[in-house]
């Protein structure tokens, strides 16, 4: 794992000593605690990809969206505007990858949402602090990007490559793109038009960064009845930047809401569905509709970390109920390789610890984020296999969960859609639900073996599984997070030739 210059700067700046007063004692030490489930090493092999990993790739768990004191507020009235820390969000960068680090997360990302100037703020505030985390937290690869403020839509993740001229990079793309920054504000930069400018930028970049929409129907009124982020709008950016604009947030943060007697994920107007946004939570919704085009959209589950339930905020700390696991080797390259290509899947409450889903035929292997090719000259039957791994041990709220369901769901891939605000996929069905009686164990993991007949047409396969008793996930109330707990995978295409 390489530094660049900033880091290898700041860790010859900052003595022992030093860090003890930057972050405290109390920090310090949390620092020097052995991640959630053993040493590093002995969570990576509780994360592993596959059956004994795949070139170093091991099932990594993190966070793209997580909150620090840098999420503050601007006083106008001064030219430049005045910026306060700690208004919205109220943790130090180093708090949050010293609690992502408790929780198990081996990577994080600081997302701090702009305001009028802010690009300078993150440069020239925000960013040394980050160098000062990544030195006292080494474990937890931290990310540096933003909460953008993206044109005409809700909130993304904008998630810069770890190199010499990150902070650079952000601050040229929120500088010049996220609709909140400009002083005076600026109209102009909060259109559609601006949006897709940004992701030409972004995607001509020689270092290209990722953006996935956050809690992306929180805005909507209704099943189906979208706000701020429209099916319209994610095919078009996802036109535009097909390697960059990638995908959502499947479940949002905020999941302590109903702790404090907010919420689920903030969702006021209409619930998510077991956590995750209805977007993702309904077969046959908007995702499939997604994928039925073939494109390769993903989701991912995040804190939104910003204050902490206890102390009457509605959230998590990073990596305490939800968690996004990453097939990547201990990289910053190949986590955000995996991230753009989806070798993802994701759960709440550590439900499950690893989960692999893999598909064949005569020979070819396929598994999530990759296609299957299929001969239509020869047998057509995919073999699925979906192999889980529960947690070994309670989980944060003291809980040791159990699945009780996994659902194996297929849809068809039919081409690209005439209708931009398509939000259907009438093929995707739940072909399959498998009970405890149908798997079996092998070493840590359980193992389900299912038989697709006669694939002849192109499509995907993903699994979810839950710890309920639910056939579909219900629209969420103020039951405890703890007691509604799900993980999804990405897909698998297949395709027919």
């Amino acid at each position: 794992m390489s530094e660049n210059k900033a880091e290898q700067a700041e860790q010859a700046r900052l003595s022992r000593r030093r860090l003890v007063k930057y972050a405290g004692v109390g920090a310090t030490l949390a620092a020097a605690a052995p991640l959630v489930g053993g040493t590093p090493a002995q969570a990576d092999d509780e994360r592993r990809f596959g059956n004994g990993g795949s070139n170093g790739r091991m099932w990594r768990a993190g966070d793209h969206h997580v909150h620090s004191e840098y999420s503050g507020e601007f006083d106008t009235k001064t030219n430049p505007p005045t910026f306060h820390k700690g208004a919205d969000a109220v943790y130090p960068i180093v708090t949050n990858a010293i609690m992502a680090k408790y929780f198990g997360l081996t990577w994080a990302m600081c997302t701090d949402h702009g305001g009028p100037t802010h690009s300078k703020v993150n440069l020239e505030q925000a960013y040394p602090d980050l160098l000062r985390s990544r030195v006292l937290v080494p474990e937890v690869l931290q990310f540096w990007g933003m909460e953008f403020d993206a044109p005409a839509l809700d909130h993304h993740t904008l998630m810069i490559p770890h190199h010499d001229g990150e902070a650079q990079q952000l601050f040229e793309l929120e500088s010049r793109f996220a609709k909140h920054d400009a002083f005076p504000a600026d109209p102009g930069r909060d259109t559609e038009a601006k949006m897709v400018e940004f992701l030409k930028a972004a995607r001509d970049m020689r270092q290209k960064p990722l953006v996935i929409a956050h809690h992306a129907s929180r805005s909507a009124t209704g099943l189906g009845v979208w706000g701020q982020d429209t099916p319209r709008e994610f095919r078009n950016g996802n036109n535009t930047a097909p390697d960059v604009y990638v995908g959502f947030e499947g479940a949002p943060g905020h999941q302590a809401g109903p702790l404090n007697g907010g919420a689920r994920g903030g969702y006021g107007n209409h619930p998510t569905y077991g956590g995750f946004d209805q977007m993702t939570a309904r077969v046959g919704g908007l995702w499939d509709s997604l994928l039925g085009e073939g494109r390769h959209w993903w989701i991912t589950a995040t804190s939104d970390s910003h204050v902490h339930w206890t102390r009457g905020g509605s959230d998590f700390w990073p990596g305490e109920y939800s968690k996004t696991y990453v097939a990547a080797r201990q990289d910053y390259g190949d986590i955000m390789d995996a991230l753009r290509n989806g070798r993802i899947f994701v759960t709440t409450g550590d439900l499950v610890t690893a989960l692999d889903v893999t598909a064949a035929n005569q020979g070819r292997r396929a598994t999530v984020g990759e296609t299957l090719v299929v001969s239509s000259r020869n047998r057509t039957d995919v073999e699925v296999e979906i192999r889980f791994r529960p947690l070994d041990g309670q989980n944060a709220n003291g809980d040791r969960p159990e699945v009780r369901r996994v659902d194996l769901i297929v849809g068809q891939v039919t081409g690209v859609s005439s209708n931009l605000d398509a939000d259907t996929n009438p093929t995707t069905k739940v072909v399959a639900r498998f009970g405890p009686n149908d798997w079996r164990r092998q070493g840590c993991d359980y193992v389900i073996r299912h038989t697709l007949r006669e694939v002849g047409a192109d499509s995907y396969l993903r699994v979810r599984g839950t710890g309920t008793d639910e056939m579909e996930p219900a629209a969420d109330g103020k039951e405890s997070p703890w007691q509604d707990l799900w993980f999804y995978s990405n897909p698998v295409f297949i395709r027919v030739r």
